[in-house]
């Protein structure tokens, strides 16, 4: 259960939600019929380990409810309180999030980061605020808010979200306690919007790094997340301390000198305007890269290539970062394979 009452999640939310969060994609078993436990915890040291507030624990790829209410009571385990567990209420139906999301809650996490699922085709925006209402209404847990053009809503607004909807189910419903601006990407309009009208209210985030870290010296943020920062090892939590401290020129040497890596971050993703979908091995390989366990993953799942891998590989070593020497074929095992 969670640390704070459901009346009092705006509160903690504020005094607790500082710093970096990126994901955890759940590692299998090499015949895929399992969780691999071992793999899981070894992630969630990590994490800690490179100085990340919280995680989000991907639900987005071929799990069930059940292996993934057991992967969320590993981590919270290992965590031990070192590590803040967002659920990724990202299954196939209101009724199956709920049930998720319920179990997830149980099982010791701390917050929800609410998508909508692929055959979730709203006519109207009170529809979004009817779903978003109904998910949030039960569970107890602090909701982050996610308006992306990943919904495909903009058939609705140009925003994707109608900023007046966002605005109404902030003022309704209490357990929303952040927002996760990507309106209108990729400009930040949606986070500019959100923070002059929200920021009083709810936690404001921008998770993609790239702009978040200068955005930072400009207003107060507090949180980051969630996104693929694990592919930069402990280089983003460091630097946004370094900038919420007030130490903005040294962390903007850190900002450039991992530039190559942020642009070879951005062109591995470029697919993501065509397909409307996150590439969860290759996000799994951006980490495995830096110490976290890649491996298996059930189908279908998209697959990442040598060329991908090269690029992305190169760009970390030109970043003055050292990814691992380990040959690209390890990542397909695993650090710790069962």
């Amino acid at each position: 259960m969670a640390s704070y009452q459901k009346s009092d999640a705006r509160a903690w939310a504020f005094e607790t939600m500082h710093g970096v969060a990126n994901v955890i994609i759940p590692t299998f078993t090499q015949d895929l019929k399992g969780l691999n436990e071992t793999a899981i915890r070894h992630d969630v040291r990590k994490e800690i380990e490179y100085g990340f507030f919280g995680t989000l624990l991907v639900s987005e790829v071929a799990i069930t409810v059940d292996e993934y209410t057991a992967a969320m009571a590993w981590a919270v385990e290992e965590a031990a309180g070192r590590l803040c567990m967002i659920h990724h209420a990202a299954f196939n139906s209101l009724a199956e999030n709920i049930e998720a999301v319920q179990a997830a809650e149980r099982a010791g996490a701390e917050l929800v980061l609410l998508s909508y699922p692929a055959n979730f085709y709203p006519s109207s925006s009170r529809e979004i605020y009817d779903y978003t209402k109904a998910f949030c209404d039960n569970t107890g847990l602090g909701i982050i808010l996610f308006p992306v053009p990943l919904w495909g809503f903009e058939r609705l607004h140009p925003a994707g979200m109608d900023p007046e909807l966002v605005e109404q189910m902030i003022a309704d419903i209490p357990n929303i306690v952040a927002i996760k601006a990507e309106s209108g990407m990729p400009t930040i309009a949606g986070f500019v919007q959100a923070w002059k009208t929200f920021a009083d209210t709810i936690v404001v985030s921008m998770p993609l790094e790239g702009d978040a870290l200068p955005l930072a010296a400009l207003v107060p943020m507090q949180f980051s997340g969630t996104s693929n920062t694990e592919f930069f090892g402990p280089m983003i939590p460091r630097i946004f301390k370094m900038i919420r401290d007030g130490h903005f020129g040294d962390a903007m040497k850190l900002y450039w000198q991992i530039h190559p890596a942020r642009m070879a971050n951005i062109q591995a993703n470029a697919y993501i305007s065509q397909t409307m979908f996150l590439h969860r091995m290759l996000w799994k390989y951006q980490g495995w890269l830096n110490g976290f366990n890649g491996g298996p993953l059930r189908q279908p799942t998209m697959k990442v290539g040598h060329r991908q891998m090269a690029a992305l590989r190169q760009a970390l070593a030109a970043s003055g970062l050292e990814p691992t020497s380990d040959p690209d074929s390890e990542f397909f095992v695993g650090r710790n394979p069962a």
